[in-house]
């Protein structure tokens, strides 16, 4: 079953209110399972010397952590974030809207959305005599950013409440433009930066996601 809209409903709403966060209450060992996979990804690119690759998973997985910042404030300051996840549906909830094995996922999808590009990256699909046509980046980053807006879709019709939306206004559109797109764009782009400009871009944005976990959390804001 697919869910396209938030429905404001007490239920929702009261899902919501019970989320304890980063509660020990369902753990279990698939959280250092997941993890020696996540580790094994990353050291298997480095070992090769795949350095873009990992730069567009750090890339992606640095904007998921603003973002995910970002809805915890919002929840903390409106009553309710714009996504959220149900203690039914993980073993450990890092912030109201993510838990530990979604964010190892997406710590992942940056790596597999690069990887999925063509290896000639200038590449432009529908281009005429070599003019116009839409950036392979772009086109990819387009692709992921509506399959992944699907399957949230179906995370939030799942009976364990795996995703929870709570506002009317909120669903599969508002996630795939906002959210969506700029994750995969991050992923596609920051490696063919020059790297004076990478590395700025990946200092400052993991820079800034230590910051604010480091001062919000201890304020009890996320």
């Amino acid at each position: 079953m697919f869910v396209f809209w938030g429905d404001g409903s007490q239920e929702a709403k009261d899902l919501v209110d019970s989320i304890v966060v980063r509660s020990t209450e369902n753990f279990n060992w698939t959280f250092i399972f997941i993890l020696a996979v996540v580790f094994y990804v990353y050291w298997t690119e480095i070992n090769k010397k795949n350095y873009e690759a990992v730069f567009a998973g750090l890339a992606l997985y640095g904007v998921h952590w603003l973002y995910e910042i970002g809805n915890a404030v919002i929840g903390h300051v409106w009553g309710y974030p714009l996504w959220s996840v149900s203690n039914e549906s993980t073993t450990f909830i890092l912030l109201i809207g993510v838990c530990w094995e979604l964010s190892m996922m997406f710590s992942l999808a940056g790596i597999i959305s690069f990887k999925m590009m063509p290896h000639d990256r200038t590449k432009r699909y529908f281009a005429k005599n070599g003019k116009g046509g839409i950036s392979c980046k772009l086109a990819v980053a387009l692709e992921m950013a509506l399959l992944f807006a699907l399957f949230e879709s179906f995370l939030a019709g799942t009976s364990n409440h795996s995703f929870i939306w709570v506002y009317k206004w909120w669903g599969v559109l508002p996630v795939f433009i906002t959210t969506y797109i700029p994750f995969f764009l991050a992923s596609n782009y920051v490696p063919d930066m020059t790297p004076q400009k990478r590395k700025t871009f990946l200092i400052g944005e993991w820079g800034l996601v230590a910051v604010l976990l480091a001062v919000l959390i201890p304020l009890g804001i996320i």
